[in-house]
């Protein structure tokens, strides 16, 4: 149970008590400020009876315990504890007596002071000696100092055996409350982006006949909150951590896939990812100017590593554009248009007098790395265009190029009727395995006046990535794979061989949709949507993609991090493209394309945000949109 507000985290077990066994502790940006907390009631620990997330933030602990022997086989006190993941405890003891009672209550604490890394590699070192620190006590080494305060003070504190003690009188039917503080010296209360009046993201609501969909957007954007952190240099700047625990820093790539597909609840998260991002591009001279950094990532069985930092300079410019279309201020496209057109430029000196987009890293001309490319020349030709700059005319000549390139080169004839090839070897062979890569042939960007871009395949292929897409190989029931269950090398936990990503479920539920594919689309999200509700409506990045039983409920990955900002707002994607909607902000104009099969039934949105003033729609059981609120001046496109 991970309790996410970001730079502030709290990991713990079903049964309250931190015992300083794995992760379990109090972190601060990355460090373990307490790793041992254990109440005892009478000398004894309480029975767990409930554990639950209350909210991003936080989790409810409940147990029971018997203290006086006069009440017969039932308990009669109930300890509550909250815990916050800005470090505060808040422990309330209930009497149930019939007459009061007085308590000795111990609180044993502990901590190494240890980095996350150290603590998930088991090289982690012991516990520290305490001192008593005025109403509590206060741990230090050379990494860092770290206290705990308690309100009321204790009546003792042992340093020695990190106790502190209290006595609290109960009288019949009342409640006590112990709250403890748990900070790195010199650190004030925790004060989470995602906390803040000035959050980038609008609190949207769900409602209608599936309340899962309510719950999952409620959730989804709890979560987004959770993992946002400030720009250090420029506090006014925010994006996401990818995930809690393992990635809590900023993924390039992830930041931006994350901000794209929550657009709808407003262009704030982008604007400020595109300016933390803008300050890392690379200038000057050589091969790799304008290109935005990022680490090397998997890719599976059948490719090596690849670079992030290709996706992150390809997503820029197709985040801006579309940003501008949900409502972006002209001020904000001007200022991040140079750093866009520095994107642009590098993709095309990469790809220089040849037609396609070589990833750094040996392993030939992938697939999805084309895919990419062609929606950022697009996207980047049409803003351009829009602010006046020159170059838009060379970029679509260069994607149409790609496209007829792209039908010769790269597919994969069998007597199925074919598939998109994974990627092109040096030697110019194809590799043929099926994976969830493909789904970004069909995420091609949002244009003008509520029209998507041309994708890279054309319809006949199209229909037949489609049937791939939702057949039994790649619809595991519970989302899409990340390669064919049939595919060589497959592994149901493989990061890249077969596990559910739920970024690329939401990406191919969407992509399925524009291309009129509903059928296929509506089983992947009725799959993701039933996965979601074993998992507390809370996603994972990723599940294992084992097929769906009856019965059955999706395997959790031991590495996945949950919340995950892909993942929270993959969320987001799967249910606004139930209502289709597709701004022009600059045209004064907002199309709308639901879901004509409405699988979810009824459903309405409200605190959207679209050209900057709330929206709200609502789609009916026959799949007709209706618009609730919006702009001023908004109009409705055809």
């Amino acid at each position: 149970m991970i309790c996410v507000a970001l730079p502030g985290l709290a990991i713990s077990t079903d049964e309250g008590q931190l015992t300083g066994r794995g992760l379990e502790g109090f972190y601060r940006a990355g460090r373990r400020v307490l790793s041992r907390c254990e109440i005892r009631v009478a000398g004894r620990e309480p029975l767990a009876v409930q554990a639950r997330m209350v909210s991003a933030d936080r989790a409810r602990f409940v147990g029971t315990l018997r203290a006086s022997p006069q009440a017969g086989p039932d308990p009669d006190v109930i300890v509550e504890r909250y815990r916050f993941a800005d470090g505060t405890e808040r422990i309330t003891l209930h009497s149930a007596a019939p007459r009061p009672l007085r308590l000795p209550v111990e609180i044993v604490l502990g901590t190494d002071l240890a980095d996350l890394g150290s603590i998930a590699s088991g090289s982690a070192g012991p516990e520290l000696s305490a001192s008593v620190h005025g109403s509590g006590l206060r741990w230090s080494c050379a990494a860092g100092d770290a206290s705990v305060t308690a309100e009321p003070p204790p009546s003792d504190a042992l340093a020695s055996a990190g106790l502190l003690r209290w006595e609290l009188d109960l009288p019949p039917g009342g409640s006590r409350t112990v709250e403890l503080r748990v900070r790195p010296d010199g650190a004030g209360p925790l004060r989470a982006a995602g906390r803040a009046a000035t959050s980038p993201l609008a609190a949207a609501c769900a409602e209608g006949d599936d309340p899962r969909a309510t719950a999952l957007l409620r959730t989804s954007i709890e979560d987004l909150q959770a993992l946002l952190l400030r720009d250090s240099a420029n506090p006014a700047d925010t994006h996401l951590a990818a995930g809690a625990p393992w990635r809590c820093g900023l993924a390039p790539a992830d930041a931006l896939v994350a901000a794209r597909m929550a657009l709808p609840l407003g262009t704030g998260l982008a604007a400020g990812t595109l300016r933390i991002l803008a300050r890392t591009q690379l200038t000057g001279p050589g091969t790799q100017s304008g290109m935005i950094p990022g680490p090397r990532r998997d890719a599976g069985p059948h490719l090596p590593p690849q670079c992030t930092g290709t996706e992150a300079t390809l997503l820029f410019p197709a985040l801006l554009a579309e940003a501008r279309r949900w409502g972006l201020p002209d001020q904000e496209t001007e200022e991040l248009l140079p750093a866009a057109e520095r994107c642009l430029a590098w993709l095309r000196t990469s790809v220089g007098d040849g037609t396609y987009l070589r990833d750094p890293n040996p392993g030939g001309v992938r697939c999805e790395t084309q895919a990419h490319a062609h929606r950022a020349a697009l996207l980047g030709a049409d803003l351009l265009d829009a602010c006046g700059r020159a170059g838009g005319a060379a970029l679509r000549e260069w994607a149409q190029a790609l496209r007829t390139a792209f039908a010769r080169d790269f597919w994969v004839e069998d007597r199925g009727g074919g598939r998109p090839a994974a990627a092109r070897a040096p030697d110019g062979s194809l590799v043929p395995h099926l994976g969830a890569a493909a789904v970004h042939l069909l995420d091609t960007g949002l244009l003008g006046g509520g029209e998507l871009a041309p994708g890279l395949l054309d319809k006949v292929r199209t229909e037949k990535l489609a049937r791939l897409l939702g057949g039994p190989l790649m619809d595991s029931g519970w989302g899409l794979r990340g390669l064919g269950a049939k595919e060589p090398g497959f592994n149901p936990f493989g990061h890249r061989a077969g596990a559910v990503r739920i970024q690329e479920s939401a990406l191919a539920v969407a992509g399925l949709v524009a291309a009129g594919y509903e059928r296929e689309a509506s089983s992947l999200l009725r799959g993701v949507l039933a996965a979601a509700e074993t998992f507390a409506h809370r996603l994972p990045e990723m599940y294992a993609g084992a097929q769906r039983t009856a019965g059955s409920a999706p395997l959790p990955h031991p590495a996945a991090c949950r919340p995950a900002a892909t993942a929270a707002a993959a969320g987001v994607l799967l249910l606004t493209t139930l209502a289709g909607i597709r701004p022009d902000a600059p045209a004064g104009t907002v199309t709308l394309r639901p879901m004509r099969g409405a699988p979810l039934g009824e459903i309405g949105f409200t605190g959207l945000r679209v050209a900057g003033a709330p929206f709200s729609v609502r789609v009916s059981r026959l799949g007709l949109a209706m618009v609730e609120e919006a702009a001023d001046g908004l109009q409705l496109g055809v």
